[in-house]
C-alpha cells in the first residue's frame, strides 16, 4: 500500500475516504475524537496544495427520517474548527451542485460530501457497493486515499468501489492503524499481556484464540468475565453471562490455566439502571440478586502486578458498565495503571475507544485504534476488502 506522502499531490483533487462517524445527541456532536484522529492526513494534503474531496459515512440509513439526524454538516464545521479554516460542503452525495463545488474547488480547499450512507436509501447501493456509484465518485478525483480504518472491513462504493478505479493509497491514520495492529498480531515485545473486556464471549471468540496463543497473560474483565467465573464454578448471582459459551470457557480455563487472569472481587449493583444499593464482594461471595457491573479494587492490584512488568499491552473492551459513572472506576483506573506503565499500549474496539477518549486517556496511549469492527478482525487474521483492494490496485 501506498502512503499519501508517495504521491505528488500539487493540484491534484484528493479524495479522502475519512471515518468521521461519531457520535450525536440532537444534532451536536457528543465525541470528536475520530475526526481529531482524521487531521493529520487532509492537513498534509492542504500543505500539498491538494484540492481535498472528503467521503465519509455517519451512522445508519434505514428510512427517510433518518437522514436529518445523520448529516455531516455538523461535522464539517467541527472539522473546519480544528482546522481554522473553512470546510465546504456539499450538502448531497451527488449532483450537479457537487460536480460545480468540484470543478471551483481551489488548491488547499476543502469539500466534505454528505453522509455516503445516504446513497443506501435506493436499493443499499453505498453498503453493496454499487459501481455505478463508486465510478460517478471516483470522477470527482485524480487520487483516492483511504484513511478510514473503521471502515476497512466494510466493502462499500466509496472505499472499496473508488479504490478499484483510482490511482490509490493510504493515509497517516491507516498506515499507523495497520503498523500498531500488526505489531499486536506479529511482533509484540514480550511479555506480552492482553486485557479483554466488554458484553459477550461469543463477540470474541476468534479474538480471543488468536491472543491467547500469543500473549504472555490474558486478563479477563468486563461482563464477559462472569461466563468465565461461572465456568470456573463460581456463583455469579444475577450477572450477565452466556450459558452456552459455559463450557467454551471451561476448556479454554483448562487449557490455558497458567495464562488466564480472572476477577477477584466484584462491584455489584441490585439493579443495573437505578440501583438503590452498591457493594463490592469477593467472587465467591457473590450473593444472588446483586449483578455484576465493575471490576473491584483487589483485581486491580492483581492486574497491575502483570501490567506494570509488560512490555506490550493491548486492551479490548471496557471493564464496567463505564456509561454509568457508579461503574467507570475500574475502567478508569485500568487506563491509569497502563498508561503509567514504560510498555507500548495499544487499545482496540469501540466501546474502548470511547471510554478512554471520555476519561481523557486516548492521547496517552501508544495507540487508540478508530476502529471496532476493523480492528478485531484484523487481529483475528480476517483479510479486510478495503485493504485487499488497495493492495491488489498497486501490484
Amino acid at each position: 500500500m501506498k502512503n499519501i506522502k508517495k504521491f505528488d499531490l500539487e493540484g491534484k483533487k484528493v479524495i479522502i475516504r475519512c471515518d468521521l462517524n461519531v457520535p450525536m445527541s440532537n444534532g451536536v456532536i457528543t465525541n470528536d475524537f475520530r475526526i481529531i484522529k482524521s487531521l493529520e492526513t487532509i492537513k498534509y494534503a492542504v500543505s500539498k496544495n491538494a484540492k481535498v474531496i472528503i467521503l465519509s459515512h455517519l451512522g445508519r440509513i434505514k428510512k427517510e427520517e433518518d437522514k436529518a439526524k445523520n448529516s455531516l454538516k455538523p461535522v464539517a464545521k467541527r472539522l473546519g474548527e480544528l482546522l481554522g479554516r473553512k470546510v465546504l460542503f456539499a450538502g448531497e452525495t451527488r449532483g450537479r451542485h457537487t460536480k460545480a463545488l468540484v470543478r471551483n474547488l481551489k488548491d488547499g480547499e476543502i469539500l466534505m460530501l454528505e453522509n455516503t450512507r445516504y446513497e443506501d436509501l435506493d436499493g443499499n447501493k453505498e453498503s453493496n457497493c454499487d459501481m455505478e456509484l463508486a465510478k460517478y465518485w471516483a470522477s470527482l478525483g485524480d487520487i483516492f486515499i483511504d484513511d478510514a480504518f473503521g471502515a476497512a472491513h466494510r466493502k462499500a462504493a466509496s472505499n472499496y468501489g473508488i479504490a478499484k478505479l483510482l490511482p490509490n493509497g493510504i493515509g497517516m491514520l491507516m498506515d499507523k492503524e495497520i503498523k500498531m495492529l500488526s505489531k499486536v498480531l506479529k511482533t509484540p515485545e514480550t511479555p506480552f499481556v492482553v486485557i479483554l473486556g466488554g458484553s459477550k464471549v461469543s463477540d470474541k471468540i476468534t479474538l480471543t484464540e488468536e491472543l491467547v496463543k500469543k500473549a504472555d497473560y490474558l486478563l479477563i474483565t468486563g461482563a464477559m468475565a462472569f461466563t468465565f467465573l461461572k465456568a470456573a464454578g463460581f456463583n455469579i448471582g444475577d450477572s450477565l453471562y452466556e450459558k452456552e459459551y459455559v463450557e467454551y470457557c471451561v476448556e479454554l480455563l483448562s487449557e490455558y490455566s497458567d495464562k488466564i487472569i480472572l476477577p477477584i472481587d466484584i462491584v455489584l449493583a441490585d439493579d443495573m439502571s437505578k440501583p438503590k444499593e452498591i457493594i463490592t464482594k469477593f467472587v465467591n461471595e457473590i450473593p444472588e440478586g446483586y449483578i455484576g457491573l465493575d471490576m473491584g479494587p483487589s483485581t486491580l492490584k492483581v492486574f497491575k502486578q502483570y501490567l506494570e512488568d509488560a512490555k506490550t499491552i493491548f486492551w479490548n473492551g471496557p471493564a464496567g458498565y463505564f456509561e454509568n459513572p457508579d461503574f467507570a472506576l475500574g475502567t478508569e483506573k485500568l487506563a491509569q495503571i497502563i498508561t503509567n506503565t514504560k510498555a507500548t499500549t495499544i487499545a482496540g474496539g469501540g466501546d474502548t475507544a470511547a471510554a478512554l477518549s471520555a476519561m481523557g486517556y486516548a492521547d496517552k496511549f501508544s495507540h487508540v485504534s478508530t476502529g471496532g469492527g476493523a480492528s478485531t478482525e484484523y487481529l483475528e487474521g480476517k483479510t479486510l476488502p478495503a485493504l485487499e483492494v488497495l493492495n491488489e490496485k498497486n501490484s
